[in-house]
């Protein structure tokens, strides 16, 4: 490895995307280092690679050695944060120090040595309810609980350090993205590691309200190839939305994966449709989206073993997760 080659850090690089992309970028020889407090993240994501990375297992809302990863000439990959919903609902000041405290501690860092770079992992329910479609960029920013109000202020912090400090970043604001190594276990939460886990216990998917509601699904390897091409690109300081170019309703998506279906009470503050208008970033980067959902749950499914220790979520206890949800947000 050539002395003078930067380095890659990674925040939040031992969960779901994160592991992905340390997987990508090993695989090119570069040097990397994870960042991790393993709170959703788990190290099992990355044995593969011991011996080919630097592991620091730490909190970034706590400012600490990891501080010193800083020198030299970097990129940062800023992934780590909890993301949630009910969980941020019942502890908002746990998801502000996450998501915000630990995004400026992290853009504070980015002022020591030489950054090329700072990548964001965004949300798109920042967005709250568009109500035009596909969304774009300049849609009215409207978060509807705590994790989208705390990304959206990463975000805010990232665009100001940026003009003030000159610190170079590129933000996706992602759909729904899914994929392997997505998390198995911890609060109720991500559509498909439920249905997987019910799948395997042949318990009939627990669909929330009609199923006519339409997301749109971005595979995680799409997601990963979008953030090597913002690294890569002499573009600076933009925002993208990065989706899948199609919606799908959530009934498809059970009929695609094969099982019984039972329907369980809509939830306020959640929107009909997601679905990203993704012509600028196809425009100015040159990205575009290879997996459709078809061949994208054809993967799931060959690798459904990964989600056998996964909580098998009934309506009933679904009913009780999702109590705060229906408390707060009427």
């Amino acid at each position: 490895m050539i002395k003078n080659t930067p380095k890659y850090i990674i925040t939040g690089g031992a969960g779901f995307i994160g592991s992905h992309l340390v997987e990508h970028l090993v695989k090119k020889n570069r040097k990397v280092v994870v960042i991790d407090n393993l709170s959703t993240g788990r190290l099992e994501n990355l044995k593969e690679f011991k011996g080919k990375i630097k592991f620091i297992k730490c909190d970034i809302s706590k400012k600490g050695k990891w501080i010193e990863e800083f020198k030299g000439r970097y990129y940062v990959f800023h992934l780590a944060a909890l993301a949630d919903i009910v969980p941020s609902i019942q502890n908002p000041t746990e998801y502000f120090n996450s998501n915000v405290k630990g995004t400026l501690n992290l853009l504070e860092a980015c002022r020591k040595g030489r950054i090329l770079k700072l990548l964001y992992s965004a949300s798109s329910s920042c967005y709250g309810i568009p109500n035009k479609f596909p969304t774009k960029e300049s849609q009215k920013i409207n978060p509807m609980y705590p994790y989208a109000l705390t990304k959206k202020m990463g975000e805010d912090l990232i665009i100001h350090w940026s003009k003030i400090y000159k610190i170079p970043f590129i933000s996706l604001r992602l759909f729904n993205v899914y994929g392997t190594k997505s998390r198995t276990s911890g609060t109720y939460g991500a559509m498909f590691g439920v249905f997987l886990a019910q799948k395997i216990s042949k318990k009939p998917f627990t669909i929330v309200g009609s199923g006519l509601q339409t997301r749109d699904f971005t595979y995680v390897s799409d997601v990963i190839n979008a953030f090597i091409i913002s690294h890569k690109s002499k573009i600076s300081n933009e925002i993208f939305n990065v989706g899948s170019g199609r919606t799908i309703s959530v009934k498809k998506i059970t009929q695609l994966l094969g099982g019984d279906r039972i329907y369980i009470k809509k939830r306020p503050g959640e929107p009909d449709c997601t679905y990203a208008d993704i012509s600028n970033i196809k425009k100015k980067l040159g990205w575009r989206p290879k997996i459709n959902i078809e061949k994208g749950i054809k993967i799931l499914l060959k690798n459904i073993k990964y989600w056998e220790n996964a909580p098998i979520w009934t309506p009933e206890k679904i009913k009780i997760a999702t109590k705060a949800w229906f408390k707060f947000l009427k």
